[in-house]
């Protein structure tokens, strides 16, 4: 049985080997273990492995791990869908906001953000292929959105994420990521300095590097099939 020390070990080679092959600066890409479901004490495992980025998918179950582990120094992302009536929590308790698709979210998050933190990292969620039921913003609403979100005084817009349909090919994974990072360009080019790229799991890591991926969000190659 493969330990928690060896597949960390083996998803860092993999992520190294993707920055090397599509010629990637080396250590470019960020790696965010997620650990929804996982205990705090297979979370703390992973930090004396070296881990620092953890991301949650579920406030109810994350904020007790939080507590837990509150005397060290993780970086805690939240990439789940976000409810209106939770955002307080996620604006005092995280670090990192992957998952925000509309400016009523946006502006509760800047409002609820304490004033001596720092500003909340924030990723607007894309809905790529306007997938129903999947959260996101439609590709065609993202410029007006991320201007309405970029000048809000408590978070910083940092970047694009997304979560696109399986595909059964590098090709067609590597075309999906290729959209996301094609928004990203756009956005620059009307005056944004968007540096992140949220993109890329277990199965589809690479894929995301070689389009240009700055955090990859992987769970299942580091934790395990998830309890």
């Amino acid at each position: 049985m493969q330990t928690l020390a060896h597949r960390l070990t083996l998803v860092r080679e993999q992520i190294s080997k993707a920055e090397q092959e599509f010629n990637r600066i080396p250590s470019s890409v960020q790696l965010l273990a997620v650990s929804k479901t996982q205990p705090p004490e297979t979370v703390a495992m992973a930090f004396d492995l070296g881990q620092r980025d953890f991301g949650e998918n579920y406030l109810q179950e994350a904020l007790p791990k939080i507590q837990t582990l509150k005397a060290l120094p993780i970086t805690w992302h939240f990439i789940g869908q976000i409810q209106a009536n939770k955002t307080r929590p996620l604006s005092e308790y995280f670090d990192w906001i992957h998952s925000v698709d509309r400016l009523k979210i946006a502006k509760r998050l800047s409002d609820q953000r304490p004033h001596n933190f720092k500003p909340l990292n924030v990723c607007l969620q894309v809905n790529l292929e306007n997938e129903a039921g999947k959260g996101g913003v439609r590709p065609a609403e993202l410029p007006v959105l991320a201007g309405q979100i970029i000048n809000l005084p408590r978070i910083r817009l940092r970047g694009l994420m997304a979560i696109p349909s399986r595909q059964d090919t590098f090709e067609g994974q590597r075309r999906l990521f290729r959209q996301l990072r094609n928004w990203q360009t756009l956005l620059n080019a009307e005056g944004l300095s968007l540096d992140t790229l949220s993109m890329g799991m277990s199965a589809d890591l690479t894929a995301a590097i070689a389009e240009g991926a700055t955090i990859v969000r992987v769970g299942t190659a580091i934790f395990g099939e998830r309890r």
